[in-house]
């Protein structure tokens, strides 16, 4: 019989069944017509029921339709406990749902393949060492000079690309058309032949784009782009964009797959490497080298003529170095070059996130294991309560092997079921993850299809809980004593002491998920109220750029006429608003004495930004309308204390290179480019600045801080682009933001631990309380009878909380015990995510032991509650 035959007899059994009978009755009649008498005939085929068995294991599979079989028997099981199924369900489904939600960012971000030739050939090159501020940190910034000279070292041993950070530009498609923002990225022209990408209209770069002789202002556009902006015209082919000064013409759209190489950024242009600004420059690090490594060609010896070729460009590069002491520069040559595998791709948000991604990872794992182990108490709970039905089976011949199959089928539905729930809340959760990270003027994206990598993982999942909540409840019913249960049951303290055991497990990844939760919660809190030392209410930011660089006096007057706009208290301007991420930094030199090692920030602001930032004088005055860079300077509390200490700065000077400030204010301390790092020694200087011949310079951009009298300041962002498009039609209005939102975005990736930590915290909490709360229904239903004696015999009902409670309180201290072991060892490997608390913070010991001694205390009432109110006449005359 053939063995699709075979298989499709296990789903007709009833029909089979027939078939088997005909076939017996027919052998029957034969052997009446023969001359034989019916009931020999019978005697000699032997017992039907034993015939139609044998029958059927020759014409189907037995095992699967043991396995039939127990999946029908498990199915009738779970939908006649409604109730705890659904629990089981929907706590499984939760947790499975997370993890896959988890799975799917993570795979997106980090694990993913960029989808071009051999991604895994690739890798990043890396600076490890201090830099001139004096931090430690891995840099992947290079300049495009030493980026040409090291692909001549390594050439035809490897292939050095050169990829631009993504950047936010504003950009037109006709002379005077409107600006409208793009992410665009400067890349080699070797780069789409190198990762075999295709061309899906005209033409891609071919590798001519690098030659610095010969600049060809030429763009590809992303499939994606072209799709949002064009609605894939063909006809795109051939059209001029302008950016900045720099015209372009459109050669090309690269296939659909390809969005660039940073996981979390679409490209939406593609520009030669070649037409950078600073392509020239030996000391613009601007961009990131990729390098793909052919298979047979070891590793070292390339890495290792790259650092040579980098550290011979940086040597003679420092030659030129003013102002920098000789520790500062040997310092920084001595950094170390390094080869980091890039076949994911390389991206901010992977190196911002990569950390805070990992602790969510470890926050859904013990939500997981949660669960499981509630399941896997509900499944102990309830395989006790089956095992006079188990005995009976193993009495008639069942088998261990198929008393843990039956269990394992069972959980296996449970599973299923509970990862088709959580499918639906991971197809809904991973979305809305991903936006809590977006900032509102550079969304990210990340492609998270629900492909067989995701399968592939919820699969695995599936089977890895089953085995986690089903195989102890599987092996203790297939290990049932016949006789034991038959007489009256088998020993129940250890049946209780496997549930009480994950009952301390759970307590302790509970306590583990709430500490850590704290801990992300408390940082996000301390993060938030920081205080700034300037006014963020109802300040607007308004960015603003002309055709050309204008004088300064244009921007003086633009702002003039600012202020007068209905709604407007007061308005300034400065190269970029506070905690916009920009910085400018520099060594200083105080009394005539060498640079210093450490570095001060500078800030170029316009008379009048002090006060409209409410930022607060501790000495000295305002700018002067007519200042000018170099001349005077305002210096924060911080500089004072790092440069100047003990001294009276006010009047002080210092040396920038050869530029030479006077003190003349001293303001209180304000955060710079961060809320997380320390305060920085801050210099604000007038944006007016003069060259050498000391003529003052135009002026290419500038960021109008703009303080409203409503309390509501974006509803005069629509107000503010009329009034510049009327006052002055060259300029643009490329952005307008609040200053706090500016503010909230610094804390993206805290808002979002914290309200993940949340989230896991009433899931952790929920799923042990309505564990515990089984465990201990359970325990009074199988101690009925030992409370009817009790009660009999004088017990109060104090005494019977205590009887009921005491082993739950056992078990919640030694949870909690482990958990603050477990604890504080996570959350060594978390300390970077951590700002202004300390895990040893007895405080946030105490609370989350205090937050599940709650739960467990409103878990054990009505437990208690029922014990107390046991009848001991009823439950006496039960037993």
């Amino acid at each position: 019989m053939s063995f699709w035959l075979r298989l499709s007899n296990v789903f007709r059994g009833e029909r089979l069944n027939r078939e088997i009978d005909e076939e017996l009755e027919a052998h029957v009649a034969d052997a009446v017509a023969e001359g034989r008498n019916e009931a020999e005939a019978r005697r000699a085929l032997g017992a039907a029921l034993r015939l139609r068995e044998e029958s059927r294991d020759l014409r189907l599979l037995p095992w699967l339709d043991s396995l039939r079989a127990d999946a029908v028997l498990g199915w009738r099981q779970i939908r006649k406990r409604k109730v705890a199924s659904a629990a089981a369900i929907l706590s499984l489904g939760l947790a499975i749902g997370s993890c896959t939600a988890a799975f799917r960012i993570i795979d997106a971000l980090l694990l993913r393949p960029l989808p071009v030739e051999r991604p895994g050939e690739l890798y990043a090159l890396t600076r490890t060492g201090f830099g001139f501020d004096g931090k430690f940190d891995v840099s992947y910034a290079w300049a495009y000079p030493s980026f040409q000279l090291m692909s001549k070292a390594v050439r035809g041993q490897a292939e050095l690309l050169a990829l631009g950070y993504v950047e936010r530009v504003d950009l037109t498609y006709s002379t005077d058309g409107e600006m409208e923002k793009a992410n665009i990225q400067y890349v080699s022209g070797r780069m789409f032949p190198s990762y075999g990408l295709r061309p899906a209209v005209g033409r891609l770069f071919s590798g001519n784009e690098d030659n610095m002789a010969q600049p060809q202002p030429f763009a590809v556009l992303s499939y994606d782009y072209w799709s949002r902006r064009f609605g894939r015209d063909r006809g795109v082919v051939g059209r001029q964009l302008r950016i900045g000064e720099k015209v372009y013409e459109i050669v090309g759209v690269c296939g659909e797959s390809f969005t660039g190489t940073e996981p979390g950024r679409v490209t939406g242009v593609f520009l030669p490497a070649t037409m950078y600004a600073g392509a020239r420059e030996e000391g613009w690090t601007w961009l990131r080298t990729m390098v793909r490594i052919p298979p047979g060609q070891a590793l070292g010896p390339i890495r290792d003529r790259l650092a040579a070729s980098s550290r011979a460009f940086e040597e003679n590069r420092a030659k030129g170095f003013e102002g920098i002491t000789r520790a500062n520069i040997q310092r920084y040559l001595d950094r170390t070059v390094g080869l980091q595998p890039a076949w994911a791709g390389l991206s901010n948000l992977q190196l911002e996130y990569r950390r805070a991604l990992g602790a969510m990872a470890v926050l859904v794992l013990l939500v997981l294991l949660i669960a499981c182990a509630n399941v896997a108490n509900l499944m102990t709970a309830q395989a006790a309560s089956r095992a006079r039905e188990m005995a009976l089976r193993v009495s008639i011949g069942a088998g261990r092997g198929r008393l843990v199959q039956l269990v394992l089928v069972e959980s296996g539905l449970i599973a299923v079921l509970a990862a088709l729930t959580g499918g639906a809340f991971a197809t809904w959760a991973a979305p809305f993850v991903v936006g809590r990270i977006n900032r509102a003027d550079n969304p990210a994206r990340l492609d998270m299809p629900a492909d067989w990598r995701v399968m592939a993982f919820a699969f695995a999942l599936t089977l890895l809980v089953t085995g986690l909540f089903g195989l102890a409840p599987a092996l203790r019913a297939s290990g049932v004593k016949p006789a034991a249960v038959l007489k009256g049951g088998s020993d129940p303290h250890s049946r209780r002491r496997l549930i009480h055991g994950l009952i301390a497990l759970q307590v302790t990844f509970c306590f583990v998920v709430l500490f850590v939760s704290g801990l992300f919660v408390e940082t996000f809190r301390l993060l938030s109220e920081r205080p700034t030392g300037f006014a963020a209410e109802r300040l607007l930011v308004v960015y603003a750029t002309p055709k050309q660089p204008q004088p300064p006096a244009v921007w003086d007057e633009l702002a003039r006429q600012l202020r007068t706009v209905p709604g407007i208290d007061a308005v300034a301007s400065s190269a970029w608003p506070l905690l916009d991420g920009m910085a400018w930094n520099n060594f200083v030199s105080v009394h005539g004495g060498p640079p210093s090692s450490e570095l001060a920030y500078f800030l170029a602001v316009s008379p009048g930004w002090m006060e409209t930032m409410k930022i607060a004088f501790l000495e000295g005055s305002d700018f002067r309308p007519d200042a000018a860079s170099p001349g005077t300077a305002i210096v924060n509390e911080t500089f004072v204390k790092t440069f100047l200490p003990g001294e009276r700065a006010l009047g002080q000077t210092f040396l920038k290179f050869r530029d030479r400030f006077q003190i003349a204010g001293i303001v209180r301390d304000t955060p710079y480019k961060g809320l997380r790092g320390p305060v920085l020694p801050l210099v604000f200087v007038p944006q007016h600045e003069l060259d050498k011949d000391g003529q003052l310079m135009p002026i290419r951009q500038m960021a109008f801080l703009v303080r409203t009298q409503s309390d509501r300041p974006f509803a005069l962002a629509g107000s503010l682009r009329s009034e510049m498009r009327r006052l002055r039609p060259d300029f643009r209005v490329t952005n307008i933001r609040t200053q706090q939102e500016l503010i909230e975005g610094q804390t993206l990736r805290e808002r979002l631990l914290a309200l993940l930590a949340v989230f896991f915290t009433v899931v952790a909490l929920l799923l042990a309380g309505v564990g515990l709360y089984g465990v201990l229904d359970y325990s009074v239903l199988q101690r009925r009878r030992e409370i009817g004696i009790r009660m009999a015999i004088g017990a109060q009902a104090a005494d019977i909380g205590r009887l009921v409670t005491s082993v739950s309180s056992r078990m919640l201290l030694a949870g909690s015990a482990a958990g603050i072991v477990l604890g504080l060892i996570s959350s060594r490997t978390m300390e970077s995510l951590f700002y202004g608390v300390k895990a040893t913070d007895p405080r946030m010991l105490l609370l989350p032991w205090l937050v599940i001694a709650g739960t467990s205390i409103i878990a054990a009432v009505p437990a208690v509650i029922r014990a107390v109110r046991t009848d001991p006449v009823t439950s006496l005359r039960m037993e």
